[in-house]
C-alpha cells in the first residue's frame, strides 16, 4: 500500500518565473513538482528524488517551508492506500534558480512543462495546495 504522505516543489527563478507541467493522466492537470514519500523516506530525500526523476533538475539550494498541507485522497486513487486511509499529508519545497532552465521530462508522468509568469502559474495550477504554495511566493 501506498504511503499517505507526499511532496510538492515548487521550482521558480528569482523574478518569479515559475514551472508548471502537465500530467499525462488526468490531461490538463497542472501541477508543480509532486510525489509520494517511500516508506522509510524523510519529506527533503522524496523532495530531492521527485524533483531527478520529473525534471531532471538536482536538488541543490532546496529549501523545506516547514508548511504542509491535509487533503483528501480522491476517489479514484484511494485503491492505492490502506482500507482505512482517506487523508494525504503534503509537505512543501521550494527551489529557486537563477534562470529558466532546460527540463528533462519523465514522459510517463507529465507530458509537457511551461515557465509561467507568478500569477498565470496560480491559475495554471488544479490543485488548491499547488496555488497555496504558488501564492506564498508573493510574500517571500
Amino acid at each position: 500500500m501506498k504511503r499517505p504522505e507526499s511532496i510538492l516543489v515548487v521550482v521558480h527563478t528569482a523574478d518569479r518565473l515559475c514551472l508548471m507541467l502537465e500530467r499525462v493522466q488526468p490531461q490538463g492537470f497542472w501541477q508543480s513538482v509532486t510525489g509520494s514519500l517511500r516508506w522509510g523516506e524523510a519529506p527533503a530525500q522524496a523532495a530531492a528524488r521527485e524533483l531527478r526523476e520529473e525534471t531532471g533538475l538536482d536538488a541543490a539550494g532546496l529549501v523545506d517551508a516547514h508548511e504542509e498541507r491535509r487533503f483528501r485522497i480522491a476517489p479514484e486513487w484511494r485503491h492505492r492506500y490502506a482500507d482505512d486511509v482517506n487523508e494525504n499529508r503534503e509537505h512543501w519545497f521550494y527551489l529557486e534558480l537563477p534562470e529558466v532552465c532546460d527540463i528533462t521530462l519523465n514522459s510517463l508522468e507529465h507530458r509537457r512543462h511551461e515557465w509561467l509568469e507568478l500569477e498565470a502559474a496560480i491559475e495554471r495550477a488544479s490543485s488548491w495546495t499547488n496555488r497555496e504554495a504558488l501564492e506564498k511566493l508573493r510574500s517571500a
